[in-house]
């Protein structure tokens, strides 16, 4: 037996020495006299993690995707250059915020990528990453025993970064997520994967933190970070327990350098596998929707109306037209309760109202002008992620596939803040800055007046849509015709 001390001393009060005991990490605690807790506790690591991970490596496969993808800007001899204007992360920031026209151009190459999934059905359902497949045209995966099988695409959900893909056969071996037996900070957990295209590759390491929010700007997942060592090609992998069964997928990591540094973070599996069952079922995710911005209340919001931290969720704007609006709710309510539930964040308040079924009702108690009153909605349907993308305010992209991007026009209407090049909205003559205010004779209140009265076109058989449109106070009518492709 080696015995080898290498850390001594008083740590918070607590004495603590670590050993190393045939081969095994051991570390003892023992407390001053008096205080709680004072019981030694010795943690030992597995000898091996090879069991587990011979068990559950032939159910995690790589998922190889082929896209196509529009580019903003050109490169010397006509090549398409790198998109510098596609989010503030490009060398000038968010210049197509400010110029809504930029031209672009198509990348006739297609773009190749890699990531991970994993078997959940004998039957050949498989859970990845969104991003991971995002734009794909073409999907293979790569199964352990060195199978290539072409899938489709079941759904996906940006919401939560979580999308189910289909192989044709049976008898493929697949894991469960646990959802019951939630991981604790410090369990270990192995993640199994595919980082830089290599395939079959298992780490591990320790559940570093639970409930890690605002990590991607998602409000439906509290994140789990865990520091086994991910990297690119590893999102939409599974991380496991000591047991074999998956307790959370691999989605993003932290790193200053692009390499993994020991922060990882995965989609907790009850998340998982209830967006999951819902996509099987239904091809999409359906939440509930009130037409209302919201934001946590500082420390000095709180003290400046009197209530305590964490005590409900702020509106910031009502979407006009929206379900709060007709319900009476107002910028500046303070929402405390929904269906008799206290409310502790506006993260908290947006997971709450996706639960409810859309046209259901949705009672709020708020306090406003220091008084508390009670308020019922009804809910409707959320847009998608991308239809609400937007700063300021709901943005929809894309509207009813006529390519361009709208949002909220004070006055009324929906402004136009860009239209894609190549569309037959950009042919037609529309551009950014025209106010829609009528869209198939129905006045425009949003994104989703646009995509319904495009759907109801279509359902009578009318090839293209009329839209009124104000532009330097003067007004025109556009027939467009949706593509296809882009809705």
């Amino acid at each position: 037996m080696i015995r080898k001390t290498f850390l001594s001393g008083a740590v918070g009060g607590v004495a603590a020495s670590a050993l190393i005991l045939g081969g095994q990490l051991a570390v003892a605690q023992t407390a001053p006299p008096g205080a709680v807790n004072a019981a030694p506790t010795v943690s030992r690591a597995p000898a091996s993690f090879a069991d587990i991970v011979e068990r559950v490596a032939p159910a995690v496969v790589s998922v190889d995707v082929e896209s196509r993808r529009a580019r903003t800007g050109f490169a010397p001899g006509g090549r398409a250059a790198p998109d510098p204007f596609d989010g503030p992360g490009g060398p000038f920031g968010d210049l197509r915020r400010f110029f809504p026209d930029l031209p672009e151009q198509a990348d006739p190459r297609p773009v190749r990528g890699s990531g991970s999934g994993f078997f959940i059905s004998s039957d050949g359902y498989i859970v990845t990453n969104n991003h991971v497949i995002d734009n794909a045209v073409d999907i293979t995966v790569r199964t352990h025993d060195d199978r290539t099988l072409k899938a489709r695409l079941v759904g996906r959900d940006p919401a939560t970064d979580l999308a189910v893909l289909k192989v044709e056969g049976r008898g493929f071996p697949f894991v469960s997520f646990e959802e019951r037996a939630k991981p604790r900070v410090g369990d270990w957990v192995v993640a199994v994967g595919n980082p830089f295209g290599l395939g079959g590759t298992a780490t591990a390491g320790i559940v570093s933190a639970l409930g890690r929010s605002n990590i991607s700007g998602s409000s439906y997942v509290d994140y789990m970070q865990i520091d086994a060592p991910i990297n690119r090609g590893n999102s939409g992998g599974p991380t496991f327990d000591l047991y074999g069964r998956v307790v959370g997928v691999n989605t993003a990591i932290f790193s200053p350098s692009g390499g993994s540094v020991g922060i990882g973070f995965d989609i907790p599996a009850d998340v998982a596998a209830r967006v999951t069952r819902e996509l099987i079922a239904d091809g999409r995710i359906t939440r509930g929707y009130i037409g209302a911005s919201v934001q946590d209340i500082t420390p000095e919001i709180a003290e400046s109306l009197g209530v305590p931290a964490r005590s409900g969720a702020l509106v910031a704007e009502v979407t006009p037209g929206g379900p709060s609006d007709a319900g009476g709710l107002r910028s500046g309510d303070l929402v405390t309760e929904i269906g008799g539930d206290k409310i502790t964040s506006a993260s908290d308040l947006t997971r709450r109202v996706a639960l409810a079924r859309p046209g259901s009702p949705v009672r709020l108690s708020i306090r406003r002008d220091g008084r508390t009153q009670t308020l019922t909605l009804t809910s409707g349907t959320r847009p998608s992620e991308v239809e609400l993308a937007a700063g300021g305010g709901p943005a929809f992209r894309n509207a009813g596939g006529l390519g361009i991007v709208v949002s909220p026009a004070p006055g009324g209407g929906v402004r136009v803040d860009s239209v894609e090049p190549g569309s037959d909205a950009a042919a037609k003559g529309l551009r950014p800055g025209d106010v829609i205010e009528e869209v198939g004779g129905r006045p425009a209140l949003s994104g989703a007046t646009i995509r319904d009265a495009v759907t109801a076109a279509k359902a009578s058989g009318r090839k293209s849509v009329l839209l009124r449109a104000r532009r330097d106070g003067r007004t025109l009518f556009l027939a467009v015709r949706p593509d296809e492709s882009r809705g």
